[in-house]
């Protein structure tokens, strides 16, 4: 059996990806004054390339040295930044970081570079912290010598956290991720399954599958394998690491003034209904007459998701055919606000919930087109 051609076209591969440099908050701390020199240029080079840093010293003999003790400072900076670059000795680093790290999901990027400028080492949270990418950046500016030492990018394997960070997805079983790069190093097949079309072609190891597992090409079903989802029951491996994407929308409508609290479990009731992640809700949306509905508000800032309105005008230009209701027409002029919103705010996608009302509060979510991008 073939894969699908809709599935996999083949592109030109791209550049390795960077960080998000619009996005990435960097502190830069040094101990010494060669290492200030080597952390000014640094500064200046990332800045240049459009990273958001601050520069820290800590040393009597630096002016406006930082007072605190590095583990106090440290500990600030590692819950509120994006990335940590010691300029200093890695022991210094290591033993600023240790009460800190808690998982690779959360931790900051953190790198040290010696004060001379010379190596530059990948400390803490390679793939979805980003410090492998930022090592190499950081490498290139200072003309030294990158190390990292993720045995995945040492062997130049696939990496399903990487992954999942290019991708824009989150990701889940952490454990199962672990046996994926594993097996891969190993040399045995991993499988992967994706609910969406996908770009490019498969990383070497990795086999494309149905559904239930099924290699397309008919051979053995792999144990372990990794599954583009928005769905928890989707497990076709009995190993499988799930990548979720923020590809719903939560279409939302609700009577005037609604009670938080039911406006947050009707928004959980519909995703545990209908088998899909919150953490694959993109958005929420609804029409421009509930853009100050505090309850709709609060479910938008709780979920840390946008909340998109629409006139009336604009809903009733939505395609499709949509649950009717007399009663909300006579209130907001169109027949039905949270199918023609889920639709609209995903971009026109597909509707894969319809209207579901309980205790004044209606849902419904849509789909857009999302598609998985391989480099």
């Amino acid at each position: 059996m073939t894969v699908p051609s809709f599935m996999i076209r083949d592109l030109p591969q791209n550049s390795v990806k960077r960080p998000n440099k619009n996005n990435m908050d960097i502190s830069i701390i040094c101990f010494s004054l060669t290492g200030f020199q080597t952390a000014l240029k640094l500064q200046e080079g990332l800045n240049a390339q459009g990273y958001h840093t601050e520069l820290y010293k800590k040393s009597k003999y630096l002016e406006d040295s930082v007072t605190e003790s590095t583990g106090n400072w440290t500990a600030e900076h590692f819950q509120k930044d994006d990335g940590m670059i010691f300029v200093g000795a890695c022991g210094i680093a290591v033993r600023s970081i240790a009460p800190q790290v808690a998982s690779k999901k959360s931790d900051p990027a953190v790198l040290v570079v010696d004060e001379c400028g010379q190596f530059v080492i990948s400390l803490l949270s390679g793939h979805l912290g980003g410090a492998n990418a930022l090592t190499l950046e950081t490498a290139e500016i200072l003309e030294a010598q990158p190390i990292v030492t993720t045995a995945t990018d040492l062997h130049k394997r696939f990496a399903v956290d990487v992954f999942a960070k290019k991708n824009g997805c989150e990701i889940f079983f952490m454990k199962a991720a672990k046996e994926v790069s594993a097996a891969l190093l190993a040399g045995e097949s991993v499988g992967f399954y994706s609910e969406f079309p996908f770009e490019g072609s498969l990383p070497e190891g990795l086999t494309a599958c149905s559904a239930d597992g099924t290699p397309f090409d008919g051979g053995t079903a792999p144990e372990i394998g990794v599954a583009v989802t928005i769905h928890p029951s989707c497990l076709p491996f009995a190993s499988t690491t799930q990548v979720v994407p923020p590809a719903v929308t939560l279409g939302m409508g609700c009577r005037k003034n609604k009670e938080t609290e039911v406006i947050l479990r009707e928004a959980e009731n519909c995703l545990r209904e209908a088998d899909i992640y919150r953490q694959a809700v993109g958005n929420l949306a609804s029409i421009s007459l509930k853009k100050d509905e505090p309850g709709l508000n609060a479910l938008a800032e709780e979920w840390k998701i946008p909340f998109i309105t629409y006139t009336e005008e604009e809903l009733k230009e939505v395609e499709g055919e949509f649950t009717p209701s007399a009663f909300v027409r006579t209130i907001t002029g169109v027949e039905n606000v949270c199918e023609r919103s889920a639709v609209l705010a995903s971009g026109n996608g597909s509707l894969i919930r319809k209207k579901t009302g309980r205790e004044g509060v209606t849902t419904a979510l849509g789909l857009r087109k999302w598609e998985v991008h391989f480099e």
